[in-house]
């Protein structure tokens, strides 16, 4: 959302040093406008020769798209001079010079009035600043956003800024009537994306409420886990085993004795072999399942309470003009009960007012809704309480004393 910050300056030089100081400040120069009367030709070192000679008796052709030059030099786009019938000579750059050139605005639908609300500024204000420029100041709006309207109120507020105060009463004072009679401030800054409608209808008109549904559901969301990794490793292992050895020993002794007839059957060739064992260790394997690791997930389940907001267009019916007998009046009229009651039964509670407001201009609306008339508020809180649970759910306890207060002081039964 944007907001129009705009201002008057005595002098072109400062509304240029102004502009300067914005643009360094990296506000969009496209969005950057500045307009200032040209009689005499007071402002015309700032326009270029092309530009000059462009002026014509119309605004499309006053319009000069050329290049800034002077104090505003290369700052903004399509610094020109431009005349509007009727009203005068005048320069201008930016979004205003583009709204005084565009076809149907200018000097027959309300010359730099239109041109101003057409940038957002209210009819009201647009009325002071037109007379401020009539009267020789400049004048320097830049639309920014929401985020940037206070660094560019500090640009704007400099010396020679005109405090339009003080010089509408001046100007009504000396008997120069302006074509409004609602003072501004030195600087304003307006919202540009919704404006007040002041029009009288001359059909119906529809106001659409929207209700936001909410819908909760759920989702899954990775958590933390379990890795399990298996590996192999070697544990060593050491056990004592008896072994058994042969060894084969050959002796030889001396002997002197007759031999035998068994002797002599020696006298022949042969060999006689005789072989030698030992036992060494084996080892065997066996692989055997010792232990088992079981990966298994368990599941609990838990109840979360999700609170959250739902937006809603709340309509509030205020009859204007004479208040009639038993007609209820605007919801300020019956603010300060509130806040009595909310201090006197809830001021120790920890809540502040504005935590319970909303339950008083519930039972404000509900007070001046034509389907409740005559009936007691013991015929209407079920259908209140479908209706403020349906957008504030499980609540209704904690505010429907505020609500039935509401609704009885607006309804005159207190």
């Amino acid at each position: 959302m944007t907001k129009t910050v705009i201002g008057t300056y005595e002098d072109m030089q400062t509304a240029s040093a102004v502009v300067n100081d914005l643009v360094n400040a990296d506000f969009d120069r496209n969005s950057i406008s500045i307009i200032a009367e040209n009689a005499d030709d007071r402002h015309s070192a700032y326009v270029t020769d092309r530009d000059r000679d462009a002026g014509g008796d119309d605004v499309g052709k006053g319009a000069g798209i050329g290049a800034a030059v002077g104090g505003v030099g290369g700052l903004l786009v399509g610094l020109g001079a431009l005349a509007i019938p009727g009203v005068g000579p005048f320069v201008a750059a930016g979004p205003i010079a583009a709204a005084l050139a565009g076809a149907g605005i200018g000097a027959v639908t309300g010359g730099i009035i239109g041109a101003l609300v057409d940038l957002g500024i209210p009819e009201e204000e647009a009325e002071i600043y037109s007379e401020s420029v009539r009267r020789g100041h400049v004048l320097v709006a830049a639309q920014v956003p929401d985020s940037q309207v206070a660094q560019a109120s500090r640009i704007m507020e400099r010396e020679g800024l005109v405090d339009v105060d003080r010089h509408t009463n001046e100007w009504r004072s000396s008997g120069q009537k302006t074509r409004t009679q609602q003072p501004t401030g030195r600087t304003t800054n307006v919202d540009t994306q919704s404006r007040t409608r002041r029009d009288n209808l001359d059909e119906d008109e529809t106001i659409e409420v929207v209700e936001e549904d909410i819908s909760i559901g759920k989702r899954t969301v990775e958590g933390g886990g379990v890795r399990v990794k298996t590996y192999v490793r070697e544990v060593p292992v050491e056990e004592q085993v008896r072994l058994r050895e042969e060894h084969v020993e050959v002796e030889r002794r001396k002997v002197d004795r007759p031999a035998t007839a068994r002797d002599l059957d020696n006298f022949r060739e042969g060999t006689i072999e005789v072989s030698e064992s030992h036992e060494e260790a084996v080892v065997g394997k066996e692989a055997r399942v010792v232990e088992e690791v079981r990966i298994h997930k368990d599941v609990d389940e838990r109840v979360e309470t999700v609170r959250d907001t739902a937006r809603r267009t709340e309509v509030d019916v205020e009859k204007m003009g004479t208040q009639q007998s038993g007609q209820a009046s605007n919801y300020d009229t019956y603010a300060t009960g509130f806040r009595t009651h909310w201090q006197s039964n809830y001021g120790k509670s920890g809540q502040g007012y504005e935590y319970y407001e909303p339950a008083y201009r519930y039972g404000y609306t509900l007070a001046n809704d034509q389907r409740y008339s005559g009936r007691d508020w013991s015929q209407i809180e079920p259908e209140a309480r479908r209706d403020w649970e349906s957008r504030n759910q499980g609540t209704w306890d904690n505010f429907k004393d505020s609500v039935r207060h509401s609704w009885e002081s607006v309804r005159g039964k207190r």
